[in-house]
C-alpha cells in the first residue's frame, strides 16, 4: 500500500482544511494517508492576538506534530503551508531544516513530494512559496510532482501549474473554490508514489 504523509502549517485554518482534503482523496484511492502537523512556533500573545489562530491552535490540539520518521515511513510527501512574504512559513520551515539527519542517510531520496499554499492576495507569493519549496525538496533528492496543467480542475482552481493555491478574503474565507484540485493532486501524488515504489 503506498503510503503518503501529508505535512502541514495552519494558523487559522485554511491549509488545515487543504490537508483535510488532500486526505481524503489519498485514502479514497486506497492509500495509507498521515495527517501531522509543523510545531508551532509563535508565543502566545501573537497566537491570542488573532482569534481565529487561537480558536485554530486550540481545536487541532489532536493532530500529531510531525517528525522525521513521517519523513522516513512515507513514499510520498504533501505540504500544505501558507505564503509568508513569498516563502513558507517559518513553522515548516524550521521542521524541514532540522532534517539533515534523514537527508544524510539517504532517507529523503526518491520521496515524490507535492506542494499547496495560500495567501491573502491573489499575487501574495504563492508561486514563489511552492518554488522555494521545491528547491529544498531538490536537495533533499525527491522527485517534484508538480500538476502543471494537465487538468481541467488546475485551471479553474487559479492556473499555478507548481501546486493548488487559493486566495483567502480578510474573513478567512477561500475566494476560490479549490477542493477539487487539492484531490486531484493528492491523487496524482499517490499515482506517482505508487510507480516509483511499486
Amino acid at each position: 500500500m503506498t503510503k503518503i504523509a501529508i505535512v502541514y502549517y495552519s494558523s487559522t485554518g485554511t491549509n488545515y482544511q487543504l490537508a483535510q482534503w488532500a486526505k481524503e482523496a489519498v485514502e479514497g484511492v486506497g492509500a495509507e494517508a498521515r495527517l501531522v502537523k509543523a510545531p508551532e512556533l509563535a508565543p502566545d500573545v501573537a497566537i491570542d492576538a488573532n482569534p481565529a489562530w487561537r480558536a485554530h491552535y486550540d481545536a487541532t490540539q489532536d493532530i500529531p506534530e510531525v517528525t522525521s520518521d513521517d519523513i522516513v515511513w512515507a513514499d510520498g510527501v504533501i505540504f500544505s503551508v501558507p505564503s509568508r512574504f513569498g516563502v513558507m512559513a517559518a513553522q515548516l520551515k524550521q521542521f524541514i531544516d532540522t532534517q539533515g539527519g534523514i537527508w544524510a542517510n539517504g532517507d529523503t531520496v526518491n520521496k515524490v513530494v507535492s506542494g499547496m499554499t495560500s495567501a491573502q492576495n491573489a499575487h501574495g507569493g504563492q508561486e514563489a512559496t511552492l518554488l522555494s519549496l521545491y528547491i529544498q525538496m531538490m536537495h533533499w533528492g525527491a522527485i517534484i510532482a508538480a500538476p502543471g496543467y494537465s487538468e481541467a480542475e488546475y485551471t479553474t482552481a487559479g492556473g499555478n501549474p507548481y501546486g493548488t493555491s487559493v486566495t483567502i478574503d480578510d474573513n478567512g474565507n477561500m475566494i476560490e473554490d479549490v477542493e477539487e484540485a487539492v484531490k486531484r493532486q493528492a491523487r496524482h501524488v499517490v499515482d506517482i508514489a505508487s510507480r516509483v515504489n511499486g
